[in-house]
């Protein structure tokens, strides 16, 4: 039976399924270990390594082998962290290693296990159940992670388990990120071993001064709502301090300005000693202090200003062999973040540094871009930058020693490919994902004076003379994330969209990533008019190119999250362009968003409310004219459902009708099958009749 690429795509989890992922390689460059499904619709995952040297790959552990609980016993801090890393699969989605990469721990159910990486023994640790987060010392001796928010230890013999610390109340918790380092940051941990194995550094975080938000289920009104600490726009966050915790016991605060300074960005500990990375609440600076283990107090060894924001850059903070801080900083008068060792640029202008993946020595792995739709896999070493990969293609990797793993995915070809290159020679590790039964055909442009990166597809055999399409603007279109990069399986949805009777077109305007800080910091103050003026820019711009395929009469926009917030937007305040909108998961009152994201754009709303008023759609409901569709998961913990019921209200006090799509159980991402494949259909069935002539 033929398979519709709906259908497909929602058994694949969009085609993530089955790819390796996950990479760290055994400093003595023998053997690489990996996370993949078995197959390209199994949500399992399973850990696996691979023999340098043969290629040959071997399953260490697989869950179904296992014979634990499933995904309906998680711990709630693991189903919140894979809610916030937006992970979509089941079965082993984390590990961690010691230092030599010979051990394993990872959790299934909630219960703890270690990996033999050599041998491929996998066995259970009686560990305080559930556990959340296990990391082993460098050494491979114990094990660190956090139960019922307490940071606890317990031999790698399967000896002593204690607590390291302990809550002083229900508020508090040892060793885990709060909302918006997970969220916002991209720090997912909250505890770090010293290289000797002897301390950790466990952030404490204290959510009293948190407002508390209630997410229910109406569709089950037996069940109680869940409690959530959501630190909204101008609303305490969450205290966070750290601690450095001695495994044989003694405590130690670590010292700083955290009333100035009250985000703790990440923390680096290697063998020249511990680096924290703090910043104030406005974000206009990063301080990078040396601590020390010996007493906890703090020196300042870097300052990074902006008058703007400070952008966080994956990877950071690291030294070189001779400790020199290796940081990203921004270069203005070439519009480029740059890698700077020691303070000095070391990388040229109009390379765009995205992330910093290995410093081994003097020698530096990162990625970055010169044409935004690509990144590429750069090498640093004795000052000369050399480009790893080659082509259109977005590329990641990991290092160690003469040991690489690249990772790709490529404009002409459409899977991901996955390398090991060593002494020993080149070796594919195998990626089980489905092909999809769509090929795409897409067109990258430059759009407008601002050469504004588009996307432009039509349906598959369409030729001028077929007659004009309605239009399907589908963007994303703000800070973080980029819709238009050279990936051919980021276009399969679009294609298939195309396929059903349109032109789609999708544009990374101002506040996307990977055109420079000036570009980003374009929206300052302001999402509506830079952002819709661009994409708007955009389809301007198709129809130039394909009058006789792009019908501006009838153009829709769909999005999601910040998309759902611009289709809104779109039809809202363009109705004289934009004809009909879907907005799924949309943030309608800023205010409502958590801190650290909104305050960063907009500023503090009680002293700039006007940003806030500006960029509400809520504010504008009494402007609609168009036909509307909103789109929301109640379980949503992210954008929360008030954001839509809210605009809903406005809209009904004004007399605009409008549709509104409430999906049961379903959070801000929609990894439910059904759920999933059935929305395509819906949201195609919805714009055929709202831009029928």
């Amino acid at each position: 039976m033929s398979i519709t690429y709906p259908r497909q795509s929602a058994r694949t989890r969009r085609f993530s399924l089955g790819v390796p992922r996950a990479f760290q390689i055994a400093p003595d460059e023998s053997r690489v270990v990996f996370l993949r499904t078995r197959a390209g619709d199994d949500p399992v995952t399973c850990l696996w390594t691979l023999d340098v040297t043969t290629g040959e790959e071997r399953l260490v552990a697989d869950p179904a082998a296992l014979d634990v609980p499933g995904e309906e016993d998680l711990p709630a801090e693991e189903r919140a962290r894979r809610e916030r890393a937006r992970e979509q699969a089941g079965g082993i989605v984390g590990y961690a290693v010691d230092r030599d990469v010979r051990q394993a721990v990872f959790t299934l159910g909630g219960q703890l296990y270690v990996a033999d990486l050599i041998g491929g023994e996998v066995r259970e640790l009686p560990a305080t159940t559930p556990v959340f987060d296990p990391r082993p010392d460098p050494a491979g001796r114990r094990v660190a992670y956090v139960s019922g928010r307490t940071l606890r230890v317990i031999e790698m013999d399967g000896g002593d388990d204690r607590a390291l610390v302990r809550p002083e109340t229900d508020q508090v918790s040892y060793g885990l990120a709060e909302f918006v380092a997970a969220e916002e940051m991209g720090r997912m941990r909250g505890h770090w071993w010293s290289p000797d194995g002897g301390t950790v550094l466990a952030a404490r975080v204290d959510e009293t001064p948190v407002q508390r938000w209630h997410i229910a289920d109406p569709a089950n009104p037996d069940a109680a709502p869940a409690e959530i600490a959501y630190p909204a726009a101008g609303t305490p966050n969450a205290l966070v301090s750290l601690v450095l915790l001695k495994v044989d016991g003694g405590r130690l605060a670590v010292a700083w300005d955290r009333g100035e300074f009250p985000y703790v960005v990440n923390a680096a500990w290697d063998r020249h000693g511990l680096l924290i990375v703090v910043q104030p609440r406005d974000q206009r600076s990063q301080r990078v202090l040396r601590v020390d283990p010996s007493n906890g107090e703090t020196s300042l060894l870097h300052n990074e200003h902006d008058p703007v924001w400070t952008e966080i850059v994956p990877g950071l903070p690291a030294r070189t062999g001779a400790g020199e801080l290796v940081w990203v900083t921004e270069d203005r008068a070439t519009d480029t973040r740059r890698i700077t060792i020691g303070g000095a640029p070391v990388t040229p202008g109009g390379l765009q540094v995205r992330s910093v993946l290995g410093v081994e020595g003097d020698s530096i792995l990162f990625t970055a871009s010169e044409e935004p739709t690509e990144v590429h896999l750069y090498s640093l070493d004795g000052g000369d930058v050399t480009k790893i990969t080659d082509g259109q293609g977005v590329f990641g990797g990991v290092r160690s020693g003469a040991v690489t793993v690249v990772t790709g995915a490529r404009l002409d070809r459409p899977r991901s490919e996955i390398e090991v290159r060593g002494p020993a020679g080149t070796h594919p590790i195998v990626s089980y994902a489905e092909t999809p039964v769509i090929t795409p055909r897409v067109e990258l442009i430059r759009s407008g004076d601002r050469e504004i990166r588009t996307a432009v597809l039509l349906p598959t055999g369409w030729e001028p003379g077929h007659g004009r399409l309605p239009v399907l603007m589908d963007p994303y279109g703000g800070p973080h994330a980029q819709r238009v990069l050279a990936v051919r399986r980021a276009y399969c949805e679009a294609q298939w969209l195309a396929d059903q009777g349109f032109a789609v077109v999708v544009a990374d305007g101002r506040g996307t990533p990977g055109r420079g800080p000036a570009w980003e910091r374009a929206v300052h103050g302001d999402f509506v008019g830079p952002v819709l003026d661009d994409q708007i820019a955009a389809l301007i711009e198709a129809a130039r190119l394909h009058p006789a395929a792009l019908d501006l009469d009838r153009v829709g926009v769909r999005g999601w999250s910040f998309g759902g917030w611009l289709a809104g937007l779109a039809v809202l305040k363009r109705p004289d362009v934009f004809h009909a909108g879907i907005a799924g998961a949309p943030v309608t009152d800023w205010r409502l968003y958590d801190t650290h994201y909104t305050e960063r754009y907009l500023g503090h709303p009680d002293e700039e409310p006007e940003n806030y008023a500006a960029n509400s759609l809520v504010e504008m409901a009494g402007k609609l004219e168009r036909p509307l569709m909103i789109i929301h998961g109640l379980a949503d913990d992210n954008v929360v459902a008030a954001h839509t019921l809210r605009l809903s209200s406005a809209l009904l006090a004004a007399g605009r009708p409008h549709t509104v799509l409430p999906l049961s159980g379903v959070t801000h991402m929609t990894p439910q099958e059904i759920v999933a494949e059935n929305l395509l259909h819906l949201q195609v069935d919805w714009l055929k009749k709202a831009l029928a002539r």
